[in-house]
């Protein structure tokens, strides 16, 4: 995985364009917070990283690189929407019950 690039080898086709923007306007000194990057893993299922993309400036000001820190979200995800999936079907419930429910 080292040496290779970013966007074109662990960001599937429909997320490209996005990654790609956040990266470039870290590139022109514009900071991105909290960005949720899908990230295609080798044999398994995709992770989600919340990234923070910033501008890594030289001594003398000039950008050069970025740099990002992130953290993997998949399994919080995965849990939030377990419980929406839970929410939803106590709602459905008890606007259907036959009874009232105090």
């Amino acid at each position: 995985t080292m040496g290779r690039p970013l966007v074109e080898n662990f960001i599937s086709e429909e997320f490209k364009g996005s990654v790609s923007y956040v990266l470039l306007k870290a590139l022109h000194g514009e900071e991105t917070a909290n960005f949720e990057l899908p990230l295609l893993k080798h044999g398994k299922q995709n992770a989600v990283l919340l990234l923070n993309a910033t501008t890594r400036r030289g001594p003398d000001g000039a950008t050069v690189g970025v740099l990002g820190v992130g953290q993997d979200i998949t399994q919080i995800n995965a849990m939030q929407q377990d419980q929406q999936r839970i929410a939803d079907d106590l709602s459905r419930l008890i606007d259907n019950a036959n009874a009232p429910i105090f």
